[in-house]
């Protein structure tokens, strides 16, 4: 029995290392280890810029978060700015109550009236009156229908209570009540 046959059947003997048999596999393994450990250079790299991508989305989104909270709190703060005049104007007017004749209290509610709507426009929201106009259900709300000559059928003939947009975006329809034709008797 040889070396090489003894050592392949006897699993304590010791182990020899296989060399490469000629110069250009000796070659060959160092390039492909020189290879190999630029990979794992720049896989180690790609996990490092992974990291920091990572923290610094946690970063944005930490910020958005805290962002959402300061306006969810103090979002309404310049309206309630724009209305804190409103506010003393009517107080006022119930102060004023007991010894103001009804047409400095009629002023007085006029004044308010045009306070509260310059406040309500700085911040987008208009009124709907559709008067005359043709009935939208997407933006009026039908209380009555009402026989009208003078009037188009399906047309808004009296508007009871206007409606809100903030923006474009309804708040509140307006309430009206819709012409139809006579009917024929």
């Amino acid at each position: 029995m040889t070396a090489n046959e003894r050592d392949r059947h006897d699993p304590g003997a010791e182990q020899t290392t296989v060399l490469p048999e000629t110069a250009a596999q000796l070659v060959e393994m160092e390039r492909l280890q020189q290879a190999l450990a630029e990979s794992e250079e720049r896989a180690k790299g790609h996990w490092e810029q992974y990291l920091r991508a990572v923290a610094e989305l946690d970063n944005v989104r930490k910020r958005a978060q805290k962002d959402i909270e300061s306006a969810n709190r103090y979002g309404l703060e310049k309206l309630a700015a724009e209305l804190l005049p409103v506010r003393d104007s009517l107080a006022l007017a119930v102060q004023a109550s007991d010894t103001a004749d009804a047409a400095s209290l009629r002023s007085g509610q006029g004044a308010t009236l045009q306070l509260l709507t310059k406040a309500l426009s700085k911040f987008g929201v208009t009124e709907i009156d559709p008067l005359g106009e043709p009935f939208d259900p997407a933006r009026h709300e039908a209380m009555l229908a009402q026989e009208s000559a003078t009037a188009e059928p399906n047309s808004v003939l009296q508007v009871i209570q206007p409606g809100y947009e903030l923006n474009g975006r309804l708040l509140r329809p307006a309430r009206v009540i819709v012409a139809k034709e006579p009917s024929r008797a």
